[in-house]
């Protein structure tokens, strides 16, 4: 035997020797819903690569997701912590499944998934063993999705040569065997309108094929990918505007499957007309970041104007013409709260979504506890402007009690009341800027929304910072206490619509049972306004726990909201595809109980004689849809239009073709004038 061979072999001795000592990584970490951990392909040798899979073993039913996941989900994330001087490459994924979830498809991986991953030595590396560490996030779901994830360690034996861990040999190499390969020739790739052919090479033979586009928004998920002789069939996503079409392709035929690797140009015709039945929606409007911070800063101001904040901001105005000392710090505090509020439910909002969960601006209020408790909020305020009870921080809690104070909490709370109840409100310009929002990176959207706050703070922060605006607010007096007490009016308003809100939303029991809250409220006030000492204290704070466990009793939700207009019919996904696919014309009509725009154009537009008698003429179907209670096929009608919240109105016209989306605020004139277009 040469001495090449013998140094070889007693190089692979020494790699085994390492091997045998044993991997002394942590064990499995198990969450609630899967069980995770590192496992390395062998022994690392500096100046090469050693392989590492993420394990991730989802319970049965549960799955985890691919790179692109699809119509919701969200990828699965390794960030590596590594010795100095070595690095690690990207995740390969395996081939993934297409897994149908009700009306939607997401792409990933049921049962248990190896993730792979090059980690490069150093070639200088001199240590009997590289420590590895790497935290795992993952999103798994099955009726419902869970964040979850792992902090990971492992520690690799270094040898000399490499050398395979016998017992992890098959799982590597079938792992492998699911990773994409290169296409042994070129596809061709082209578009018509929003119809893509890929026509794949004739070596390839396959009985079903299947694209996953690497990018989201490229093919709509759901569409059935038909394959035809060579030829595979999908639809483009209306938003889809790119000129390549990267991702993986999948084939299936007897007893085996294979994926490839795909990056081809599209060649594309102009988009043109639609086929009957399966007309794509229009392409969310491209407004560019600098438009969409534009039209949130003037929403938010013309959000001032609205009957939903109106009650609010008078707390503050009174508070400001009475202490003009430190006005400038009130104002920052009020822009504050603002602008925590939006945050809040800006980070909520977009984690709910990127959770899989159909949801859009003004969420919140689509729970009958948030409108409860928003009710009693309001109707305890009102209590409080006519001067009937100051309950105190001990017992109104954070709401009252900020909002009536002078200072700057009072500010800070003010803000924070004047956001929550500006959600029910869409003001001009601010649908386009939110629906481009929510298409966005998580970095650019929040600064949407903080700009949105920034303009509905923006009059109150300029009367502070301005002394001559200051001035001209009337000098305190006596008329102080008169306004304030007229003020409470238009809370106890507000407490009244909410009720019927919840009417909408869990029907009269409901009502009722929050009725019986404001009687609690008010017997709560009564005594601390009678009786003194701790005696009536203790009394008025179990009335008001009583009021609270009112607010959070489980409701059942009831039937939606009756159609704004007679013949009106509810909205309906299928149904509106057997009308298009019929040519008859639709106006569609997306509201909510909640929301203040809405009810203001079916009054003053909509439920007209002359929008009737046009509807009628040119024979076009009414369609409400009601999105008081949440609604994911409402939900996915206003993300395909590039709106996140309602109102929203699409003329289908006759004969097929893109809808015309109208103005957020409605008149009469306009929607005859649109209805009577050919």
């Amino acid at each position: 035997m040469s001495r090449l061979a013998l140094s070889r072999l007693f190089a692979c001795l020494l790699a085994l020797l390492a091997w045998q000592a044993g991997v002394a990584g942590a064990a499995p970490v198990k969450t609630e819903n899967a069980e995770a951990e590192l496992i390395a392909e062998g022994v690392a040798v500096p100046g090469g690569t050693v392989t590492v899979a993420l394990r991730l073993k989802a319970r049965p039913g549960w799955h985890t997701y691919w790179l692109n996941p699809g119509d919701t989900g969200l990828p699965t994330t390794i960030a590596w912590t590594l010795p100095a001087g070595a690095g690690a490459g990207p995740i390969q994924w395996p081939l993934p499944k297409a897994l149908p979830v009700g009306p939607l498809m997401n792409y990933g991986y049921e049962g248990e998934v190896w993730l792979l991953t090059e980690i490069a030595v150093p070639a200088a590396f001199a240590g009997e063993s590289l420590a590895l560490a790497a935290r795992a996030d993952w999103l798994i779901c099955a009726e419902i999705c869970v964040p979850e994830g792992a902090d990971l360690s492992l520690t690799v034996p270094v040898g000399p040569a490499p050398a395979a861990d016998p017992a992890h040999v098959l799982n590597f190499e079938r792992t492998r065997a699911l990773l994409p390969l290169p296409l042994p020739e070129p596809l061709v790739a082209s578009r018509a309108g929003a119809a893509l052919e890929i026509l794949l090479p004739e070596s390839l033979q396959a009985r079903a094929a299947r694209f996953f586009p690497a990018e989201e928004d490229v093919v709509v998920a759901a569409e059935p990918q038909p394959l035809e002789g060579s030829r595979l069939s999908a639809r483009l996503e209306p938003r889809f505007a790119g000129d390549r079409l990267r991702g993986v392709l999948v084939l299936e035929s007897a007893g085996w499957t294979r994926a490839f690797t795909v990056d081809a140009a599209i060649a594309g015709a102009a988009p043109g007309p639609a086929a009957p039945g399966r007309v794509a929606p229009p392409a969310a409007p491209a407004i560019g970041l600098p438009l969409a911070l534009l039209f949130a800063f003037v929403g938010g101001l013309i959000l001032n104007l609205m009957p939903c904040v109106l009650p609010v901001l008078s707390i503050k105005v009174l508070s400001l013409a009475g202490h003009r000392d430190g006005a400038r710090g009130q104002g920052l505090a009020y822009t504050a709260g603002v602008l925590v509020c939006f945050l809040a439910l800006a980070g909520g909002l977009i984690a709910l979504r990127a959770g899989g969960e159909a949801i859009g601006w003004g969420f919140q209020l689509q729970s009958p506890v948030v409108i409860g408790l928003l009710a009693y909020l309001f109707f305890g305020l009102g209590l409080w402007m006519l001067d009937i009870v100051s309950f105190g921080n001990r017992l109104m809690g954070a709401g009252e009690g900020l909002t009536r104070r002078g200072g700057l909490a009072g500010s800070f709370g003010t803000g924070l009341l004047a956001a929550v109840v500006a959600t029910p409100c869409t003001a001009p310009f601010m649908g386009a800027a939110l629906g481009f929002a929510l298409t966005r990176p998580a970095a650019e959207a929040l600064a949407i929304f903080l700009v949105l706050g920034l303009g509905l703070s923006a009059p109150f922060l300029l009367v502070s910072f301005v002394p001559a605006l200051g001035r001209l607010l009337p000098r305190p007096g006596g008329w102080m206490v008169r306004l304030k007490k007229i003020l409470a009016f238009p809370l106890f308003g507000s407490a009244v619509w909410l009720l019927w809100v919840l009417s909408v939303q869990t029907g009269a029991v409901a009502v009722a049972t929050a009725g019986s809250g404001l009687l609690l409220i008010a017997f709560a006030a009564f005594v601390l306004r009678e009786f003194g000492g701790i005696g009536g204290r203790l009394v008025a704070l179990a009335a008001l726990l009583g009021a609270f466990a009112t607010a959070v009793l489980p409701g059942s939700p009831a039937p939606g909201a009756a159609p704004a207009a007679a013949g009106a019919e509810a909205y309906s996904a299928g149904r509106l595809a057997e009308l298009r696919a019929a040519g008859t014309p639709v106006f569609v009509n997306l509201t909510a109980a909640w929301c203040i725009t809405c009810l203001v154009n079916e009054q003053v537009a909509l439920d007209r004689p002359a929008v009737k008698k046009a509807l009628a003429e040119t024979g076009t179907v009414y369609m409400v849809g009601d999105w008081t209670n949440r609604d994911p096929d409402i939900t996915r009608l206003l993300t395909e239009n590039g709106r996140s919240g309602v109102p929203l109105y699409l003329l289908y016209p006759a004969g097929g073709g893109a809808p015309q989306l109208l103005p957020q605020l409605l008149t009469e004139g306009l929607v005859v004038e649109t209805l009577a277009q050919p």
